[in-house]
């Protein structure tokens, strides 16, 4: 039984909030209590984070009780979005006052499991209560790693994590912030007294070994044995998958062992250790293509944006609470503005946007009246869109092509966002062309097909800005400096000509 390998308080806690584990919980829990690198695939509201965090909160919860958990931070979560680290931070605070409480029940005094978000919307007292008083759970962004990897003091609070979890990473692997991101976290290595195990979560990846590959870094290639055993052997990849049906429940499927490049063969070069759970990215779904009443051309017309808003305010009327995704933030505004006209009846703060542009405040008020009830239909840019838990959200409306099958899946995903739920989603074509792209996605999501990722190749601007970084809080052998960019999986076929051009260039 996967629970068992939990504290009975825990497992008992989860028992009576969950019933059983999910698929992908029962199966990514014995290979991160491992210790070794684990990368999680699996559809959207099936569980992947609660999975990635349990077996980090069971060790501090036995740490507690032991009276041996001090003010260190030991789990790093980081997430490609400021909005879902609140999230995150909302739905752990959560699940730790109920296990503290459950503790003290039965009877066993602990202090506190602290959690902290350490962002650009952090106050300053908040970040310098964070230096004095360091949380055993940090949740941050790229950005904020990069900051929190700079600046001498909070390098201090990074040097006891044991645990890197990198959420949505679909979203950053593709892009200059990802190869940001994977030098932060051979840095992250570089400060911490011992390697931290790497947990990587999405539920849209292609191809998955890439995505293995960018999480865990660039290692040492050895030989793959004949027959990859279920515990990893040192330098094996090894895939835990189940077939892909979008008649068949993940729960529902029995895994496969494999071993291969795309399945492990015998004979293959591959990296360090990774075990990827592959549960897969396809889910039930009710999603169709919306037409306006006037024939689409080659742009919107007035006609076509008023009957578009129309569509809209009378599905938000049959549902309980929707989301609205489009894809500017100009657009965003516009679409709230009109849709609160025709919703005013139902009171003045129905409708509300959401988008970098607007203040914390305002974003985390939307987010909370949404998942309250008091606001209706919200209005949003990709700033709600990976892995954000916003209540019990009915509809996902697109209004233009989403552009990404990937993108489409996450958006949609945001409906129906608990386990057995059934996503419901409508795609609005303004156009012509967007009409065929959205006619593409729904015919390419229902064959299971993902976008492929190509990882970008060792840009060398955010190499230049990681150097400049990295000296600036000690010094380095260049050799050495060298080596641990090489480390970073976009940077593994970085020349060394060229980074000796960027050092010259930068002194």
């Amino acid at each position: 039984m996967p629970l068992s390998q939990f504290h009975p308080i825990i497992a008992e806690w989860f028992r009576g909030r969950f019933g059983s584990p999910t698929d992908v919980q029962a199966k990514s829990w014995p290979a991160i209590a491992s210790g070794t690198d684990v990368l999680i695939a699996a559809p959207t509201g099936s569980g992947k984070t609660l999975a990635a965090f349990l077996s980090c909160i069971d060790i501090l919860f036995k740490q507690a009780l032991g009276g041996e958990l001090k003010d260190r931070t030991q789990v790093v979560y980081v997430s490609p979005l400021k909005a879902l680290s609140n999230d995150v931070q909302k739905n752990l605070q959560q699940p730790l006052a109920e296990i503290a409480d459950a503790a003290l029940a039965a009877g066993r005094l602990m202090p506190e499991i602290r959690v902290m978000v350490r962002t650009g919307d952090t106050p300053a007292w908040a970040r310098q209560q964070m230096l004095r008083r360091p949380p055993h759970i940090l949740i941050t962004t790229p950005e904020s790693l990069y900051l929190l990897l700079t600046a001498e003091k909070s390098r201090k609070i990074l040097r006891d994590v044991r645990t890197v979890i990198v959420d949505e990473i679909h979203a950053v692997v593709p892009n200059k912030r990802g190869a940001h991101l994977a030098l932060s976290l051979e840095r992250l290595e570089a400060v911490a007294g011992s390697t931290p195990v790497r947990i990587g979560l999405s539920a849209t990846q292609r191809p998955i070994e890439t995505i293995a590959k960018f999480l865990i870094g660039n290692r040492k290639p050895v030989q793959a044995p004949a027959c990859a055993p279920l515990t990893p052997h040192p330098g094996s990849m090894v895939r835990l998958s189940s077939p892909r049906s979008t008649q068949t429940s993940a729960s529902s499927v029995e895994p496969r062992l494999s071993t291969g490049k795309s399945e492990l063969v015998a004979g293959s070069h591959l990296t360090d250790s990774c075990v990827i759970i592959d549960i897969g990215h396809r889910r039930k779904m009710d999603l169709l293509v919306e037409v306006p009443k006037d024939e689409l051309g080659a742009v919107a017309t007035n006609a076509i944006w008023s009957d578009i808003y129309d569509q809209v305010a009378d599905l938000v009327r049959e549902h309980r609470s929707t989301l609205v995704f489009v894809n500017t933030r100009r657009l965003a505004e516009r679409v709230a503005h009109y849709l609160g006209e025709r919703l005013q009846y139902l009171g003045g703060q129905v409708v509300a946007a959401h988008h970098g542009s607007l203040s914390r405040q305002i974003r985390l008020s939307a987010e909370e009246r949404l998942k309250r009830g008091q606001t209706r239909v919200v209005v949003a840019t990709a700033s709600l869109e990976l892995g954000i838990d916003v209540g019990t959200v009915d509809l996902v409306c697109q209004i233009g092509s989403p552009r990404a099958i990937a993108v489409c899946l996450q958006r949609v995903g945001r409906s129906g966002h608990w386990v057995g739920a059934l996503p419901k989603g409508r795609l609005f074509a303004t156009t012509r062309d967007e009409l065929i792209e959205c006619a593409a996605l729904v015919r390419g999501i229902r064959a299971g097909t993902l976008d492929r990722i190509e990882v970008p190749s060792s840009p060398l601007d955010i190499l230049a800005q990681q150097i400049v970084a990295a000296v600036a809080t000690q010094e380095w052998r260049e050799d050495e400096l060298f080596a641990l960019c090489r480390r970073a999986y976009p940077y593994r076929d970085l020349e060394r000509q060229k980074f000796d051009a960027v050092i010259r260039m930068l002194a």
